[in-house]
């Protein structure tokens, strides 16, 4: 298989910079799939898990929103916040749920609209965690 450049930034440091075979990403406008020779595009990340495939290797990482920019260079994703699964602190992400959950009733309209889908993007991020850790 193809390989290709990919690098992972967030503002605390670069998360991922190496050649892949293929890297998974949750768009905004639904999850998609980079591989070697994909087309260019620029897309919204929406927060989820980011899966970097290289190899028989597969490296699963929190992503909290950003964008993917895909050239002939290859892939980079400016995430606002990455984390891989191995380091993210569960307990303190439960936490950070529950509080996203007393707060929605200080928002009303489509505040309370973005609120309540960035809250559905962290449950499933919670999610993934536990059938993960099941696996």
């Amino acid at each position: 298989m193809a390989t290709f450049h990919f690098d992972l930034v967030s503002p605390e440091k670069l998360a991922f910079s190496g050649e892949v075979d293929q890297v998974d990403i949750p768009g905004a406008e639904g999850d998609f799939g980079v591989l070697a020779g994909h087309a260019p595009v620029i897309a919204a990340i929406r927060p989820g898990i980011l899966t970097v495939t290289a190899g028989s290797e597969r490296q699963k990482i929190i992503v909290l929103g950003g964008l993917a920019e895909v050239s002939e260079k290859g892939l980079t994703v400016l995430a606002d916040v990455a984390t891989s699964i191995e380091e993210l602190d569960r307990a303190r992400f439960a936490e950070t749920i529950s509080e996203m959950e007393e707060k929605l009733k200080e928002h009303e309209g489509s505040e309370l609209d973005n609120a309540l889908e960035r809250l559905d993007h962290f449950k499933s991020i919670q999610q993934e965690l536990t059938s993960t850790a099941m696996h």
